[in-house]
C-alpha cells in the first residue's frame, strides 16, 4: 500500500462541511499520523470527498452485472473508480431464481478478491406487474423470504437491499420476515398510502428509485411517497436530469432532507457508450444521447449516467448545494447499507477512498484502498 500526504486541500469532514487541511493515508486507510516516505499530492484548489459509492447501478461500459462473469465485474468495478465511484452495490434485473443464483455465486468469487464490490441491490423479482418498468414480467414471482435465504446464501451476504411491491400476495409477512436479513425498500408498485404505510411499519425502511414505477401523489389518493415521508425511510432518486425534473429533485431535499437522499445513476451497460442498441435483463434497450428506451421507444430503461455525473449534474444545473450533493452520493448510500462504519468519511480508521475534484467537479485524481488509481495525477 502507498503512504499518501493530501496537502492543501479543500475536505469534506464529517460534519458535512469543506474545510481547507492535510489528509495522511497509510496502509489503505485514513491515519492521524503523518507517514514516513509518503507521496505527497499538493491538492490546492481541489475538493477532496468521500469515494463515491452507487448502491443501484446496473451496468456500464459495455457489461451488465447480471453477466455474471469475472470480466463484467472487473470492467464495471474499473469505469466506476476512474469516475470516483470507488464502492459498489449493482443491481439484479427480475430473472429466474437460477439464473440470480449464479450471479450471486460469481459476485461472492469476485468480492474476495476485490473490495470495490461491497454489496448486491436486489431490484427483482418480487414487484408488482403493473409497475414493472424495464424489468421482464414473465419471471415475476410473489416475494418469498426462503428464495431470498438461498440468494443471500449463494452470495455471501452481499445482498444488501431487496426490493418488494408491498400490494403483492405475502409481502407484508415477507417483510416481517426479511428485514433481519436486508434492508427492505419498495418500489415498482401500485400499492396505495395504506399498503406503503403498513409495510413500513413491518420494517421496510427505504425505497428505490422514488417517483419511478410507483403511484404519484394525489391529494385524495396520496400513494407510497408520503407514507414513505413521515415513516422516515431513505429514498433513491435517480439524478441524471432525465428521470426527474430538476425541481422536483430540488423539493425532495427539501423534504426529505438531505439525510434521506441518496442519489443513484441506475445506469445500463450503456453508460460510458455510443448512441446504439444495448440490452437490459434480456430486453433490448436504444441509447440516444442521455435517454435509453426500450425498443418501444417509450419506456425509459434505466439511465446512461455514472454517478459522479448526476452529482456533477446536481450541483450545476439542478443548484443542490455541493455539501447536499456530496452527502447524496458519499455519506448516505454506504449509511444506508450498513457499511459507513468503514466508507463514506475522511476520518481516521476509515478506509481510504478519496476523490479530488476541480471547481467545475471533473475528477482529478482517485484514491481507492489508499492506492491512486491510474491515470495519476501530476499535481
Amino acid at each position: 500500500m502507498n503512504n499518501i500526504i493530501i496537502d492543501n486541500g479543500i475536505i469534506f469532514r464529517t460534519d458535512n462541511k469543506f474545510h481547507a487541511g492535510t489528509i495522511a493515508v497509510s496502509n489503505g486507510k485514513i491515519t492521524d499520523e503523518i507517514p514516513n516516505d509518503a507521496m505527497r499530492i499538493n491538492a490546492e484548489g481541489l475538493y477532496v470527498i468521500p469515494g463515491l459509492t452507487d448502491i443501484h447501478f446496473h451496468g456500464c461500459k459495455g457489461h451488465d452485472f447480471c453477466e455474471g462473469t469475472q470480466e463484467s465485474f472487473t470492467a464495471i468495478t474499473e469505469y466506476e473508480a476512474m469516475n470516483g465511484i470507488t464502492t459498489i452495490c449493482p443491481a439484479t434485473m427480475t430473472l429466474p431464481e437460477n439464473e440470480l443464483a449464479r450471479i450471486m455465486r460469481a459476485a461472492k468469487t469476485f468480492s474476495e478478491s476485490n473490495p470495490s464490490l461491497i454489496g448486491i441491490n436486489l431490484e427483482g423479482p418480487f414487484i408488482s406487474h403493473a409497475k414493472k418498468g424495464a424489468q421482464n414480467p414473465a419471471y415475476i414471482v410473489p416475494p418469498d423470504s426462503a428464495m431470498l435465504r438461498r440468494l443471500q446464501s449463494e452470495s455471501g451476504g452481499l445482498i444488501r437491499v431487496v426490493t418488494v411491491a408491498p400490494e403483492t400476495d405475502g409481502a407484508i409477512s415477507f417483510i416481517n420476515d426479511a428485514k433481519n436479513i436486508a434492508r427492505i425498500s419498495i418500489a415498482h408498485t401500485a400499492c396505495d398510502y395504506e399498503t406503503a404505510k403498513r409495510a413500513f411499519e413491518s420494517g421496510a425502511s427505504h425505497v428505490t428509485h422514488i417517483y419511478n414505477a410507483m403511484n404519484g401523489i394525489n391529494h385524495r389518493n396520496p400513494g407510497p411517497i408520503p407514507a414513505a415521508f413521515e415513516s422516515g425511510a431513505m429514498v433513491e432518486i435517480i439524478a441524471d436530469g432525465v428521470h426527474i425534473h430538476p425541481s422536483v429533485v430540488r423539493m425532495t431535499l427539501k423534504l426529505f432532507g438531505s439525510d434521506r437522499v441518496i442519489f443513484i445513476s441506475d445506469s445500463l451497460e450503456a453508460a460510458g457508450m455510443p448512441d446504439g442498441e444495448y440490452m437490459l435483463g434480456g430486453q433490448k434497450v436504444i441509447k440516444r444521447g442521455r435517454v435509453a428506451t426500450l425498443s418501444d421507444g417509450l419506456t425509459i430503461a434505466g439511465s446512461v449516467s455514472n454517478l459522479m455525473e448526476c452529482m456533477r449534474l446536481a450541483v450545476t444545473e439542478m443548484n443542490i448545494p455541493l455539501e447536499d450533493a456530496v452527502k447524496c452520493s458519499c455519506v448516505n448510500p454506504v449509511k444506508a447499507i450498513g457499511l459507513d462504519d468503514s466508507y463514506g468519511a475522511i476520518e481516521a480508521g476509515r478506509i481510504a477512498n478519496l476523490v479530488l475534484v476541480d471547481g467545475d467537479l471533473n475528477v482529478k485524481c482517485v484514491v481507492r484502498e489508499g492506492k491512486i488509481l491510474p491515470p495519476e495525477i501530476s499535481l
